[in-house]
């Protein structure tokens, strides 16, 4: 997540707009040297301004400093015990951020970039971009728009819903569709959690009116132009690289969803899940449908290898607890070349769900000060999924220490997606041969290779399963936020971009006054989702690199850096630049290529892509 909080009325500083830099002129033929001379000197000298713009930057990035600080802390009481006080407080210092962010940026304006030294005109852009949910300057729009998103971000974290006489909470909720597979009973309890969300559609389009009013006094268009320009290229240009990196990946989507619906049909019949058309969204394991994995028991392969273990239940046997699991993700990166995580984050972390308070239960990885004071806050159980949920976290903040030296405004990602896949990429690394060093299996566990194609099975319902849904939550979001898409029909345009995107739909006809979006957490704690599916793409093409790196010649899917020192020094030198130069100079310096790139998933998942097509031969795939 971004350097402070999922709250998003203060400045998410992962949008970063760049700058190009004038040529160097060529040096003129001797002869010509008096008209040079002549032409250079009626050059308008530009060291005044320049030194301004740095003097008001320095001031700025101070400011900006201190403030996070305090905006920090307040964020973090209030997402990790939710009272009317946390709220007010962190309603409070969002207002503030947010008034000293807009203030800036347009304070920024009187600078022309283009004048200005590369570096200067990076920082200058940064400023004007990276606010994630802008307000005016109209008196008491930032307090306004710093109310509603503190009190949806506090309404999804107490949601409740009374299932079987009992007030349940989401993860409880998410226990049940992960287990179930009693069709009613995940209707029931997929309908139930997304009562929470009705309240705050009227809460929604409200804040939607104040931060477009706020984009537009910063200079942009509207909200989702202003969130798509901070990728180092035009809006345009980005839409076109994403759709781009979709239709690399699509084709393993289609194969994935064709197979699932057909072994969901065998499990449930025609009545529940039919053969052919869309899947019903509550049938997947995932109370979004997002990922799949907690299915897996219905679609595993009969007739290939499995794996001889269940990461779950290999874990509870070995006596790990939420804090060991955290300790084996440090392991992971201290194994790599890293420094220890330090003792504060030990000690201010939020592990486990506190029993005598509410909380935002949402995993999510912060930093503090933005120095040393880094911390988790998980709702953390002893299962696989939170397994590589720790080593996601963690890789948000070793990324975070790694740039911990450079300027204020660099100190993200180089990109908002750089920063969700370095926690992934390591995860690809957990192999049976990593479990088997640590540990957690034994070496006559270790699959034969014969059982690949269900290993890549199980990665795919969650890995391929989940990038349409990524690039649904945004180009939902888009729409909203330009305008497309009214408040009357934000559900019914969820929906459609949910068959369009990903082949599903819900289990009934949904309520009038449905607001299904808002029951996704990122909605009503506006984190910009495009991040996600970035990520998906750059963890693959990082693995990749790394295992090329680590001369690695194997299949793609077996190899882990795990104890890589080489590897690690060039993976610090990545995380080290921060924000302070455009993304494709970042990746080139890992990768060694400038572009973002879907072949490396399809060549490691290329067996469970011949075997899908395969057994998909005589199905009616597509919806």
């Amino acid at each position: 997540m971004k350097r402070l909080t999922l709250t998003s009325s203060v400045i998410a500083l992962g949008l970063v707009l760049a700058s190009c830099s004038s040529p160097e002129k060529a040096e003129a033929p001797q002869a010509d040297l008096t008209e040079t001379a002549a032409e250079t000197s009626a050059e308008p000298d530009h060291s005044a301004e320049i030194a301004e713009a740095r003097a008001f930057l320095e001031m700025a990035e101070a400011k900006l400093a201190a403030q996070s600080k305090i905006a920090a802390q307040a964020y973090w009481n209030q997402a990790t015990n939710i009272t009317d006080e946390t709220n007010a407080a962190a309603a409070e210092a969002g207002a503030v951020s947010t008034k000293l962010a807009v203030s800036l940026a347009n304070d920024s304006k009187t600078f022309d970039v283009d004048v200005l030294p590369a570096d200067l005109a990076r920082k200058m852009n940064i400023l004007r971009s990276s606010i994630t949910i802008p307000a005016p300057s109209t008196p008491g729009a930032a307090e306004e728009l710093s109310k509603i998103t503190t009190n949806l971000d506090a309404t999804y974290g107490t949601g409740k819903f009374t299932y079987k006489g009992e007030a349940l909470n989401l993860d409880q909720l998410s226990t049940i569709i992960e287990t179930s597979r009693d069709p009613e009973e995940l209707k029931a309890v997929w309908e139930g959690w997304r009562t929470v969300s009705v309240p705050m559609k009227d809460d929604y389009a409200r804040m939607v009116e104040i931060a477009n009013e706020g984009a537009e006094e910063l200079g942009f268009p509207s909200l989702d132009q202003m969130w798509l320009s901070g990728y180092d290229m035009p809006p345009e240009e980005m839409e076109a690289e994403v759709e781009r990196l979709w239709t690399q990946v699509e084709p393993l989507y289609k194969e994935l969803h064709c197979y699932t619906r057909a072994k969901l049909n065998e499990k449930y019949g025609d009545d529940v899940q039919p053969r052919t058309g869309p899947i019903r969204a509550d049938l997947l394991g995932n109370m979004w449908a997002q990922q799949w994995s907690s299915i897996y028991d219905i679609v595993r392969l009969a007739d290939v290898v499995a794996p001889s273990y269940d990461l779950t239940e290999q874990l509870r046997e070995k006596g790990y607890t939420p804090i060991k699991m955290v300790e084996t993700g440090e392991a992971f990166f201290t194994s790599l070349g890293f420094d220890p995580l330090p003792k504060t984050f030990w000690e201010r972390s939020m592990i486990v769900r506190p029993a005598d308070r509410e909380v935002v239960c949402h995993a999510s990885a912060w930093d503090l000060d933005d120095e040393e004071d880094v911390r988790i806050k998980m709702c953390t159980e002893v299962n696989a999924e939170d397994f590589y949920t720790v080593h996601h976290e963690l890789g948000h903040n070793f990324y975070q220490r790694a740039y911990k030296d450079q300027d204020y405004l660099y100190k993200n990602g180089a990109h908002d997606g750089f920063h969700e896949a370095i926690g992934d990429f390591v995860g690809l690394s957990i192999t049976p041969i990593y479990l088997q060093k640590i540990g957690v299996i034994t070496e006559d566990q270790i699959p034969p290779e014969e059982a690949d194609t269900a290993l890549l099975l199980n990665t795919a319902l969650d890995k391929i399963a989940f990038l349409p849904f990524a690039l649904t939550v945004d180009g939902w979001r888009w729409d909203v936020l330009a305008g497309k898409t009214a408040p009357e029909d934000y559900n019914q345009a969820w929906w459609d971009l949910r068959l369009k995107n990903q082949g599903l739909v819900p289990p009934a006809p949904r309520p009038a006054d449905a607001f299904d979006p808002g029951a996704k957490y990122h909605i009503p704690g506006n984190t910009p989702y495009l991040r996600y599916f970035l990520s998906y793409i750059l963890q693959f093409q990082f693995h990749k690199a790394a295992c090329e790196q680590a001369g690695w010649e194997g299949p793609l899917h077996r190899c882990s850096i795990y104890d890589n020192k080489e590897v690690g020094e060039r993976f610090n030198a990545m995380l080290e630049a921060g924000a302070s130069q455009p993304w494709p100079d970042t990746l080139e310096k890992f990768t060694g290529t400038r572009e973002m790139d879907g072949s490396a998933i399809i060549e490691y998942f290329d067996p469970l892509m011949l075997y899908l097509k395969d057994q998909n031969a005589d199905e009616s795939c597509g919806w």
